[in-house]
């Protein structure tokens, strides 16, 4: 089995990385589980005035902070993963990552971000829900 578990360092992509650990370790053959994280792009003017070297150091070191914490808790429950980092849309970025890599399924968190959060999935959630052909696994 195939896992993407898509991370933005979030309480609920904690929680996230914590049921695939789970999930992974009850499995009886180990699954091949990627941690991704997409960052945002910057706007064209900023990366333009930042130029290409600080444009990807910055955005290395966002992918690093959101790749930490659920690292760390993959690391503890001995749980082998690989890590994929990119830049662009995360929505599209993870769905495109899911369906290119074969993978059987994709867990991820949601927090919600609205005023409505009790009720609606993050956007970014509700976006993957709606474009993926891959099923999905949200936790909140």
């Amino acid at each position: 089995m195939k896992i993407l578990l898509a991370v933005d360092g979030s309480k609920a992509a904690q929680a996230a990385t914590k049921l695939a650990a789970q999930m992974a370790k009850a499995m009886a053959a180990p699954p091949t589980l990627v941690l991704m994280h997409s960052d945002a792009p910057l706007m064209r003017r900023v990366a333009a005035e930042l130029g290409l070297d600080a444009t990807r150091k910055y955005h290395e070191g966002n992918s690093n902070l959101a790749l930490k914490p659920s690292r760390a808790v993959l690391k503890r429950a001995g749980v082998a993963f690989e890590e994929k980092a990119t830049v662009g849309d995360p929505a599209d970025s993870i769905t495109k990552a899911a369906k290119a890599g074969k993978f059987d399924l994709v867990i991820m968190g949601s927090h919600g971000r609205t005023a409505l959060s009790s009720v609606l999935l993050g956007s970014v959630a509700n976006k993957v829900l709606s474009q993926s052909t891959v099923p999905v696994l949200v936790v909140r």
